[in-house]
């Protein structure tokens, strides 16, 4: 106890929190989390593959998904040492360097989503409006000149917040509520003015995820508009389910993302468990059920997968 009261020892590290009140069946609760590890792993790894691999797949969307993939598949090893070390080996200390190198790739990976997301609407944008142009808009090197220059905005955007971070002095209580670290949380550790970071981080999330998301908002409004002028109803309800799986994934990431950030911004009197479950789920549902929904509703890429099993 002597050692948590040291200034000095809350300067050199955070201590990172499971579900509280709970610890007497971490163990246990540590098997639901590598069940959900197991399969984003194995399921964003079957995408990259079957992708990879096979030839007819080579096309933006498949593209633009097997990029989602790498993304969800860094998200889910960003947080594995952190969450299952509380769970199965109760480790709770973590250092302020590797606590900052997490929380940069936490939310550099978070923004890249977002940017990906963006850049799928953008594609079932082009493909319901413009299909007889749309491979000659969308050409693979375009597309990946487009993968790679939002993937240099999340990384650009995120990487002044460790830095930052870095300058400060903490000497606030250095228990974080999260089985990893936000940039959110962190920030308030210090004693210091966080009025940049807390400035810069509204600033992240307003030009990165905020924009994003009314861009895609702006999308659907458009295919909407261009699918309630196909005459045929068959032919417009065909249009609109090649849009559900992105718009699932859209749903997937936003609502629990969103509503964490209103949370940790506006609702200092929430409860600590609504805010520990939408991060849990913020961070590690997407990467979970992406590849089973694409999976699910993309035919080409679910025959794809069947075949490769079966060899």
């Amino acid at each position: 106890m002597s050692l948590l009261n040291d200034t000095k020892f809350k300067s050199a590290m955070f201590l990172l929190t499971g579900l509280p009140g709970q610890e007497d069946i971490h163990l246990w609760i540590s098997i639901p989390f590598c069940l959900m590890y197991a399969i984003s792993i194995l399921g964003n790894s079957v995408i990259l593959f079957i992708v990879k691999t096979d030839s007819s797949l080579h096309e933006p969307m498949y593209i633009f998904l097997s990029m989602l993939a790498v993304t969800d598949l860094g998200l889910s090893i960003a947080t594995i040492p952190t969450v299952l070390g509380i769970y199965l080996f109760k480790s709770r200390e973590i250092s302020l360097n590797a606590c900052f190198a997490q929380l940069f790739f936490i939310h550099s990976f978070q923004c890249i989503e977002s940017s990906l997301l963006l850049l799928m609407a953008f594609d079932r944008f082009i493909a319901v409006r413009d299909p007889l142009r749309y491979a000659s808009i969308l050409t693979l090197p375009r597309t990946a000149k487009m993968g790679l220059v939002f993937v240099l905005r999340g990384v650009a955007v995120i990487l002044p917040l460790p830095f930052l971070l870095r300058h400060y002095q903490y000497c606030q209580a250095n228990v974080l509520s999260h089985s990893y670290c936000l940039h959110q949380e962190v920030m308030k550790m210090t004693c210091s003015d966080i009025r940049i970071n807390s400035i810069y981080g509204l600033f992240t999330t307003l030009l990165s995820m905020g924009l994003d998301s009314l861009l895609i908002f702006l999308s659907y409004v458009m295919i909407i508009k261009t699918i309630l002028s196909v005459v045929s109803h068959t032919e417009c309800l065909r249009t609109l389910n090649t849009c559900v799986s992105h718009l699932c994934a859209v749903l997937l990431f936003y609502t629990p993302e969103i509503s964490l950030s209103v949370i940790h911004r506006f609702g200092e009197s929430s409860s600590p468990i609504l805010q520990i479950l939408l991060s849990y789920i913020s961070l590690l549902v997407p990467p979970l059920l992406n590849p089973i929904v694409y999976s699910v509703k993309s035919k080409h890429l679910r025959v794809r997968i069947i075949r490769a099993f079966i060899k």
